[in-house]
């Protein structure tokens, strides 16, 4: 008999838990059918779009932009642009290196000059090494030519490309530099 109470106990208490689960969510779905059709977006209307007016082409007396004249005469700009840049640069390209234009001009320093056999002589470190330098020399990563030498400053002319890639002359120095002790 005491099986038989510990099962009736049991179907009674899962009778009145059933129950009690059912009333909580029937509650919940009416609070959310309320919440439902109490609320209501609020939505902003759409613009009306503009009205599209076309303008006539006013510009058909002059050349078109994609005409073969245009871009003939583009081609010839080009072409003699870089027949100039050319003849700057090929002489550079044809002739031979010197040792001084493995450095850049950063990793020289001017410490002094004297003049020999009645011609200006720069003195140029690079590193722990020492070399002469005379006007007509090159030196630097930028086809540098020396143009003049004093006692205290080499001057150079550099072929560099600007911002347009084309090759153009620049003016640079290397200064005489005092050595800290």
């Amino acid at each position: 008999m005491s099986k038989y109470l510990h099962v009736l106990f049991g179907l009674i208490v899962a009778a009145t838990l059933t129950g009690c689960g059912a009333a909580p969510e029937d509650d919940l779905r009416q609070w959310m059918a309320v919440q439902k059709s109490e609320t209501h977006p609020k939505i902003k209307p759409i613009t009306e779009p503009k009205v599209f007016k076309p303008e006539l082409y006013t510009m058909v007396s002059d050349v078109e932009p994609f005409s073969n004249v245009k871009l003939t005469q583009s081609l010839k700009k080009d072409s003699t642009q870089a027949a100039s840049n050319g003849a700057l640069i090929a002489p550079e390209l044809a002739r031979r290196k010197e040792p001084l234009e493995e450095f850049p001009m950063d990793g020289m320093a001017l410490v002094g000059s004297m003049v020999k056999a009645g011609k200006p002589v720069a003195l140029v470190t690079v590193g722990k090494l020492l070399y002469q330098v005379r006007v007509g020399d090159h030196l630097g990563q930028n086809f540098g030519r020396v143009t003049k030498i004093s006692e205290t400053e080499v001057s150079l002319r550099e072929i560099v490309q600007d911002a347009a890639g084309e090759w153009i002359e620049r003016t640079a120095s290397l200064q005489l530099q005092e050595r800290s002790k």
